[in-house]
């Protein structure tokens, strides 16, 4: 209080300290007021206390307005994917499903929110990026004895609020060493190319597999959704030389390839041309067959017929094979008689010119070969030669 105070006043006739009465005075009014009492009507009346009754009105009051919010603070709100566990004075009471919920205030129960639908993710071999390496959780041994440097990320949600809260003390950790477990128990069964290149799909599967069992035989609660390999490199210390040996294994198997694309052009066209002959022959072998088997035949029935008439059939055979022989071979006219080289009828020729065998001869030369004037005594000549050979070929 400073000195300004207008309840500092004179006292006594003097300055001095403010009235203590006046001061209790005041206090009570204002007292009054607070519980619906009425204060005095003068400065110069006499204020009297407040009686109990009046004071323990406005205590209950109090409480009253105190115990209403104090029960308030027991209602709470379970989200649709999420439960709610109670606990009476620390210890596993109930088990609330979604909506408005309300329990007794602290610090007889309490509560906790579990969400049920989040993914959580842990991070095994690298934090927050795959550059930010944790060398102890990725360094890994294969099966082979190579030393191979993997990252990969667990996402999980939970699956049994109870088992999450209750069974292990630190869930988050237990999956980060599940996943690491597991996944060296794969990688150490599996040669390194497998875990590079053509098994990583195999080797996530097979590793949330197993970290699944295990947290299922520790009951946390848990289930693994997807198990991610972020990356998967052998250690950058002999990252050139496995480059080497990369590139020799892709150079061998392009030239197997090549190979292997040579083996399926070369071969299909030798089988075929194989197969070709082969069918050639066979055609062959049964073309002669047929036309050995035709001939027998023939001979047979020919032989049948010759028994019946054997002069006919020597005639016959012998004029058979005179016209094969003549209808091979060129044919030319000659007078016998007159001892001359003359050519009367160039048959061959005649049959070339008839067939359009002749090149540049035109109608009317073919004409004149073909229909030539003969000279009378010629002609009578040709006829008597004729009949000589005719007569000196009977027997």
């Amino acid at each position: 209080m400073s000195l300004n105070d207008p309840q500092w006043g004179k006292k006594g006739g003097g300055d001095g300290p403010p009235d203590l009465d006046e001061l209790w005075r005041n206090f009570n009014q204002k007292l009054n007021g607070l519980f619906g009492g009425r204060g005095g009507g003068g400065g110069s009346s006499s204020v009297r206390p407040p009686s109990m009754r009046q004071i323990g009105g406005g205590a209950g009051l109090l409480i009253v307005l105190v115990l209403v919010v104090w029960l308030a603070s027991g209602f709470y709100t379970v989200d649709e994917k999420a439960r709610g566990v109670v606990f009476t004075f620390g210890k596993y009471s109930n088990l609330t499903s979604p909506g408005l919920r309300w329990r007794l205030p602290f610090p007889f129960q309490s509560h906790e929110i579990v969400n049920l639908s989040s993914v959580r993710t842990v991070e095994v071999g690298y934090r927050n990026t795959v550059k930010t390496k944790v060398l102890k959780e990725s360094i890994m041994l294969t099966d082979d004895e190579n030393i191979i440097d993997i990252q990969f990320a667990v996402q999980y949600t939970l699956k049994d609020p109870l088992d999450y809260l209750f069974n292990n003390k630190q869930p988050d950790d237990t999956v980060l060493q599940a996943a690491e477990t597991a996944f060296r128990e794969v990688v150490g069964a599996s040669k390194m190319d497998f875990v590079l290149y053509e098994g990583r799909e195999q080797v996530s599967t097979d590793a949330q597999k197993l970290i699944q069992d295990i947290l299922d035989r520790y009951k946390t609660g848990i289930a693994i959704s997807r198990v991610t390999m972020q990356n998967a490199q052998p250690p950058e210390q002999v990252q050139a030389a496995f480059d080497d040996a990369v590139k020799a294994k892709q150079d061998l198997e392009r030239q197997k390839n090549e190979g292997q694309a040579y083996f399926n052009d070369v071969v299909p066209k030798a089988r075929g041309a194989a197969s070709r002959l082969t069918e050639e022959a066979q055609g062959y072998r049964q073309r002669v067959l047929a036309n050995a088997e035709g001939e027998s035949s023939r001979f047979k029935q020919v032989l049948t017929e010759y028994n019946k008439a054997p002069q006919v059939m020597r005639d016959r055979m012998y004029i058979e094979t005179v016209q094969q022989i003549m209808s091979s071979t060129s044919k030319i006219l000659l007078d016998a008689k007159s001892g001359g080289n003359l050519l009367y009828l160039p048959l061959d020729k005649i049959m070339q010119m008839s067939a359009g065998a002749l090149p540049g001869t035109t109608p009317s030369s073919a004409q004149s070969l073909v229909d030539p004037t003969p000279n009378p005594d010629s002609a009578a000549r040709s006829r008597d030669a004729l009949r000589a050979r005719e007569r000196e070929s009977r027997p």
